[in-house]
């Protein structure tokens, strides 16, 4: 038996006797039998005893599992409205504090203004499974329509406490390979957010090879439930389009002839942990421990999807206003509500020829009204100190990335010995880091809105991006 399998009986074992104590037998249990969940909750605040606590808070869980939408609902509702800071308590706090300000009066005023229900959640945590149900539970919030100042209030303590529940510390890596057990390879396969994998025989071909690497970040309470997982390719240059990296048939090498890593899918699995970073201490961990097993690695990079970048362009295509784009950008661009344009040379030219340099400006110069890159996935890697370094014109085909991007995808580099200074310059001077041929593709974007023919810039400026790392599609 595992330590956590020992531990997990433990707990159920320690919760079974306080059940027997507290919901069966006297009339005062009947009393707990009987109560309402703010009620239990209230006891479960009060609760002093070890087997007691941890049944009433399984009871709790219990009770929130079975209840409809609209009930789940009202659980919620009830957390914010009767478990807030105790406002009598917090007066005093602020009061005491004015006339000392001493460390005590700060500890003090601290302790007072934590809501209560953030103490009630520490004590559900203690039940069997009390951090997986916790999880669904901020799943089901996430899921509200409410967006009110309470959902926002119960949020913060869910977002509070999950960042130190799920802190580095306490994950651990694992390998994902075609050996690892059946239950989590279900999960992968469930789980995969970036590329579907449409079934085990393609998911034998993502883990098997020997050019081909998977890792997870596991939490000790949630043992069979991956949190974040990332697939690997092992090849000899960087990929500019996805199906170098997945096309059945492809050429297989052994793993110490790779001086590429490329890291093509990054996939969180807990809607509940939306928000709580894992994936870049993912990447860095992997990295190292490709380093050791793999000396000959050279480069670090993603193939990365570019999901918000349809949007910004439909948005600037349909202001009249927008000096984004010139006239004859926009002809150009009606091109793209055409299905057919990637199948015809000509169309595809033009498209690149001006979607291009757009798309440098969407990563260089675009920013979110608090100051950072509007593209979700590039924020997650420019913040991690990669650079920007290829932008890769109908790099994913599939229906999902002409939707999202019209098939434009990046490739991210993490160069180790730059990713401090990467990440500083975007965490302090908002500047994204990115390579000659990108910004070069922004130049040519500034010299059309000049009023330029920006013909010169199409075809040598895919094959400078081709060149820059050292060769594009096989």
């Amino acid at each position: 038996m595992s330590e956590a399998s020992f531990f997990t009986d433990m707990l159920q074992s320690i919760t079974d006797r306080g059940r027997q104590l507290l919901f069966s037998g006297s009339r005062a249990t009947q009393v707990a039998a009987k109560a309402d969940l703010q009620t239990l909750c209230e006891m479960l605040l009060s609760s002093r005893g070890e087997a007691s606590g941890m049944a009433l808070a399984a009871e709790i869980l219990d009770r929130w599992g079975a209840l409809d939408s609209e009930g789940a609902q009202a659980f919620l509702d009830m957390l914010h409205e009767k478990f807030g800071p105790d406002t009598a308590r917090l007066d005093q706090a602020i009061e005491n504090y004015r006339t000392d300000k001493s460390s005590a009066a700060v500890i003090a005023l601290h302790q007072a203004a934590e809501p209560r229900r953030q103490e009630l959640l520490r004590r559900l945590n203690h039940a069997p499974n009390g951090t997986a149900k916790l999880v669904r539970m901020r799943e089901q919030l996430l899921a509200s329509k409410d967006q009110s100042a309470g959902y926002h209030a119960l949020d913060a303590d869910f977002t509070h406490l999950f960042g130190s529940w799920f802190n580095r510390g306490f994950l651990t890596l694992r390998p994902i390979d075609w050996s690892t057990p059946a239950y989590i390879l279900e999960k992968i396969i469930k789980y995969e957010a970036v590329h579907e994998i449409a079934g085990w025989e393609e998911l034998r071909r993502r883990l098997a090879p020997a050019d081909r690497r998977c890792f997870a970040f596991f939490h000790p309470r949630l043992v069979d439930e991956p949190l974040v997982f990332v697939e690997v390719a092992l090849t000899r240059s960087v990929p500019s389009a996805i199906g170098d990296v997945l096309v059945e048939g492809r050429e297989q090498i052994n793993a110490d002839e790779a001086t590429t890593a490329v890291f093509y899918s990054i996939s969180n699995c807990q809607d509940g942990l939306r928000g709580i970073s894992f994936g870049n201490f993912l990447i860095k961990q992997v990295v190292e421990d490709l380093r050791r097993d793999l000396p000959g690695l050279k480069n670090f990079v993603t193939l990365s999807p570019v999901p918000g970048f349809a949007r910004w362009l439909a948005k600037a295509r349909a202001s009249a206003t927008d000096q984004l784009l010139p006239e004859a950008a926009r002809e150009t661009l009606m091109q793209l509500d055409d299905p057919s344009w990637p199948d015809n040379e000509k169309m595809a030219a033009e498209v690149e020829r001006v979607l291009l340099p757009l798309a440098a400006r969407y990563f260089l110069t675009e920013r979110t009204p608090e100051g950072r890159p509007i593209d979700p996935v590039a924020r997650f890697h420019l913040g991690n100190g990669a650079r920007l370094e290829r932008l890769n014109f109908l790099g994913d085909r599939s229906t999902k990335a002409m939707q999202q991007a019209h098939g434009l995808m990046v490739n991210y580099l993490y160069k180790l010995d730059d990713i401090v200074a990467n990440h500083e310059a975007l965490a302090q001077r908002g500047e994204v880091i990115a390579s000659p041929a990108v910004k070069s593709l922004l130049n040519q974007n500034d010299e059309s809105r000049r009023g330029g023919n920006g013909q010169q810039g199409s075809r040598p400026f895919a094959q400078i991006m081709n060149s820059t790392l050292g060769g594009g599609r096989k």
